[in-house]
């Protein structure tokens, strides 16, 4: 809608009669939470924010200091494509506050934002592009695909391709530009690649992405999933982010002279990924689902690894378009899309910025299939590999300096705290897999 003050805000929601607005913020694992104001509260809402109780929303505020203020972000305001008739609805992006009006350090968005504003210190702004991919089931009690179709497939008709056509269109209502779509490789998946944009805009896209996608399967009749992993034998859903950093209109990534087109500034960049990829792991890869996807054979990288062709390293040097100095930007492929992107987003930037920092040097890229090596051949070319699952993650995130830097201490130990619980749960279910292989021997 081209906002950007509060005034551009009120004009508009008198002007479309918009009859509630939804005040957006996340939880620290990255739920959408909202609540809804009318027309009349929105001027107080804009200036002062709105008061809500902060013990009920996930990794927040404790039951005794649990007053929090959800402030708007005018230029986030949207109409909902879904409730754009009569009185339609609108949405805005909050800033999480205390009492006092300082920044509320649990708040995820901050998180990211506290990232931002140090690196524009120095000069630089973050641009982001994920690649989102997901599964449409019939419903949210089971895995009935709705088509069989593979990579790229396309069909005359196809009830997939239309539900993606959909999306697309309400991804544009909202001010989402989308580069293209396709089938994904495992049967009903599908892939929405959203054009790239500065890092704290995408982080609110990729949010909005998520629901967008939901909804229209929903009024559909199907049912729309980022789980990583839901289905058996096949690919699970990645995220691979492709992310670069300029210095006003120069892509600081770029060097025309390098073999690669690389500038020593993104090497070093490339190098804190790896350097730290354990370490963030939890962060980028937050479910004990996640790491059924990160397993060797279905394409996931598993191999803290970067390459430029090659699709088996964690970090990849896309060349479609080569010597073009603003398509220059890595590519880091172990994220799920079920990850909170503030957090997620917030670390893969920190890693990279402490490798720039601390001019971490990278290794030759490795262009041979990571896959088909044997473990002898991954260790004598320096190759390791990323926690095998969630309680690795969170040992490898929990000894991190840098992820608490980051994140800050109140994150920092209510994600690690929420990660735990999710495990020994985990670890303590019985599940259907070790009934019908054991019961029946032991």
């Amino acid at each position: 809608m081209e906002c950007q003050t509060g005034d551009d805000v009120k004009r508009i929601v008198k002007e479309k009669d918009v009859s509630f607005i939804q005040f957006w913020f996340t939880d620290v694992l990255g739920f959408l939470k909202s609540f809804a104001v009318t027309q009349s509260e929105m001027e107080e809402g804009l200036t002062e924010g709105m008061g809500f109780d902060g013990s009920s929303i996930e990794g927040f505020a404790r039951i005794h200091e649990s007053d929090m203020i959800a402030r708007p972000d005018p230029a986030t305001f949207q109409l909902l494509p879904w409730r754009s008739g009569d009185r339609p609805v609108a949405r805005m992006f909050c800033d999480i506050l205390q009492p006092d009006g300082s920044p509320y350090e649990g708040d995820p968005r901050y998180v990211f934002k506290r990232l931002l504003d140090k690196i524009a210190e120095k000069g630089f702004t973050s641009y982001l592009g994920p690649e989102l991919e997901y599964f449409y089931f019939k419903d949210d009690k089971c895995t009935e695909t709705l088509d069989t179709g593979g990579y790229f497939d396309s069909r005359p008709v196809d009830m997939g391709s239309n539900l993606r056509r959909d999306t697309i269109f309400a991804l544009q209502d909202v001010g989402i530009q989308v580069e293209y779509s396709h089938h994904e490789v495992a049967p009903s998946q599908h892939e929405i690649d959203l054009r790239y944009d500065e890092g704290l805009r995408m982080a609110d896209k990729t949010m909005t992405y998520r629901l967008v996608v939901k909804e229209i399967a929903r009024q559909h009749g199907v049912y729309a999933t980022f789980m990583p992993k839901p289905l058996f034998g096949q690919n699970g859903s990645g995220m691979h982010v492709h992310q670069s950093l300029f210095q006003g209109d120069r892509n600081a990534f770029y060097d025309p002279d390098d073999k690669y087109q690389l500038s020593q500034l993104a090497k070093h960049y490339i190098a804190g990924l790896m350097r730290h990829a354990p370490e963030i792991t939890a962060l980028t890869n937050q479910w004990v689902n996640s790491y059924k996807r990160l397993v060797p054979g279905y394409e996931a990288p598993v191999y803290v690894s970067w390459a430029r062709r090659n699709r088996s390293a964690m970090v990849r040097v896309p060349m479609y378009k080569p010597r073009k100095e603003q398509a220059t930007r890595i590519e880091f492929r172990s994220p799920d899309p079920a990850c909170n992107p503030y957090l997620a987003f917030a670390m893969m930037l920190g890693a990279g910025m402490e490798g720039i920092e601390k001019k971490y040097e990278l290794p030759e890229p490795i262009e041979e299939d990571i896959f088909e090596m044997n473990p002898d051949e991954r260790k004598s070319q320096g190759i390791t590999d990323l926690p095998g699952n969630l309680y690795a993650a969170i040992i490898e995130a929990e000894k991190s300096e840098l992820v608490k830097k980051v994140l800050g201490e109140h994150v920092f130990n209510k994600f690690i705290e929420n990660k735990k619980i999710e495990w020994d749960a985990y670890r303590t279910h019985v599940s259907q897999f070790e009934l019908e292989r054991y019961l029946p021997k032991l």
